[in-house]
């Protein structure tokens, strides 16, 4: 016999969980449906970012940042450090550990918001008169009829033709973040979030590290002076970055893998390593959805077709996150799950994606939000630019990271602020800041007046307001 809900969630993502827990926050009768399985065969919630991606990456980062630390940069504070070791599994465990409170939480969640979670793999049935019945496949089945359907099922690492991934030799996200030893080279193809953040991880623990990235330009997507300042960190920290270039054929063997490669300039090369990781990209999840059986719209790339509030060309149906269009990013299917939760129950959910803020959890970090002064250009939109350097900034000579800098793009009639790009220390933190006055619509000038604690680095973000009006107080 099958069970009715109001709401039933496929996927247990950030899109999902929190789709889940906002629609019961409003009074609907919810299911929430995922297949993630831990080490043991038990529920996994939070898919990719939980699993395999934002948390267990930021876990290794933070790892691999205290090594480094004590490596090259304590006895700077007089802190003498002897017979300095890393145990590389014990890193990965405590990886798992922090993935399993995450998980763990989830599920409390659930409980607390009186959600039903059913762990299995949901893939439609039939239309009924008014609803939708799904199947749920795990260790039982079961039939579930709901309303509304919010599908939130993710997206999947894209892999290189001819080059799949083992993840032994050849790893997805998944596999660089269950390495238990440190590859002595270790060759990434593609030098986007993923590939700059495992890079760091694996640099700092001794790895030496070869990133081949097809565009000609680094980070193209970022502000250029930006970018600029983050390649030049990043290869004197010891990574080695070539751009431009297309790769050819991959061998794997016993030992390692060989990359056929041509440079920029047209020259054959090879890279051999011990391990090799591909992240050029994610594709959307729609597999085993049965999308067909209802006749729900998927692109060309696979992606469920959605209008601006995320419903589907089905009545009922509606799809979120890294499987519609629009960035792959957990806090932008955070937002579309609680916006589309809210439109279900008769409210005005909003998701203004101008003002979704990126992040690469690099160090320095990168963070931006608004456009790019490349951006600008190509718009026509006269601007005005201020940056401020943290070398400048007290708070940190204090902490010893004075790389980088924050840019801010102001209109040049009205001074609306258009956009804010830092690299530097802390930047994940300091840009929420700015996400909140150009949500607001601040001008560089609302910044520019508001009082920052001294010492502080959002002191930087106040100081490039001022900039923009050429009137820097410590620089």
């Amino acid at each position: 016999m099958s069970k009715q809900f109001d709401v039933i969630v496929i996927g247990g993502g950030p899109g999902g969980y929190i789709a889940a827990i906002r629609a019961a926050q409003l009074g609907k009768n919810v299911a929430c449906v995922d297949e993630w399985k831990n080490a043991t065969g038990g529920p996994a919630p939070g898919g990719t970012c939980t699993n395999v991606g934002c948390i267990p990456s930021k876990a290794l980062l933070q790892s691999s940042e205290h090594f480094e630390q004590a490596s090259h940069h304590f006895a700077d504070h007089g802190i003498t450090v002897k017979g300095l070791n890393m145990d590389a599994a014990k890193m990965v465990a405590r990886k798992d550990a922090v993935v399993k409170q995450n998980n763990d939480g989830i599920l409390y969640l659930f409980k607390k918001n009186k959600v039903s979670f059913f762990h299995g793999r949901a893939s439609f049935v039939k239309a009924l008169d008014g609803a939708y019945e799904i199947k749920v496949t795990g260790a039982a089945e079961e039939t579930l009829v709901g309303q509304q359907i919010i599908v939130a099922t993710g997206s999947n690492a894209r892999a290189l033709p001819g080059a799949a991934f083992d993840e032994s030799m050849v790893l997805s996200n998944e596999g660089a973040l269950a390495l238990t030893e440190v590859p002595k080279k270790l060759g990434l193809i593609g030098s986007g979030v993923i590939g700059l953040e495992m890079g760091s991880v694996w640099r700092r623990l001794g790895s030496e590290v070869t990133l081949l990235e097809g565009l000609p330009d680094f980070l193209g997507a970022v502000d250029q002076q930006i970018a600029k300042e983050a390649h030049k960190a990043f290869v004197k920290q010891g990574l080695k970055i070539e751009l431009g270039v297309t790769v050819g054929d991959i061998n794997v063997g016993k030992k390692g893998v060989s990359v056929a490669w041509t440079n920029a300039k047209g020259e054959a090369q090879t890279l051999d390593v011990d391990k090799l990781i591909v992240s050029i990209g994610r594709v959307p999840n729609t597999t085993g959805l049965n999308a067909e059986a209802v006749g729900l719209k998927l692109d060309e790339r696979g992606a469920i077709v959605v209008d601006g509030d995320c419903k589907t060309n089905l009545p009922g149906v509606w799809a979120v996150g890294d499987v519609v269009r629009g960035p792959m990013l957990a806090h932008k299917a955070e937002e579309e799950g609680v916006a589309v939760a809210e439109r279900i129950a008769g409210q005005h959910g909003h998701v203004n994606f101008t003002t979704i803020p990126w992040v690469i959890y690099t160090s320095p970090e990168i963070a931006w939000v608004g456009r790019t002064e490349q951006q600008l250009k190509s718009d026509g939109v006269a601007y005005k630019a201020g940056t401020f350097p943290f070398l400048a900034n007290g708070r940190a000579r204090a902490l010893g990271d004075t790389t980088g800098m924050v840019k801010m793009l102001a209109d040049a009639t009205t001074d609306e602020i258009l956009g804010v790009h830092i690299v530097g220390p802390m930047a994940s933190e300091l840009i929420a800041e700015c996400v909140l006055a150009m949500e607001f619509r601040a001008s560089s000038e609302d910044m520019a007046r508001v009082c920052h604690a001294h010492p502080s680095l959002s002191e930087s973000t106040k100081e490039a307001a001022l900039a923009v009006d050429k009137r820097t107080l410590n620089f």
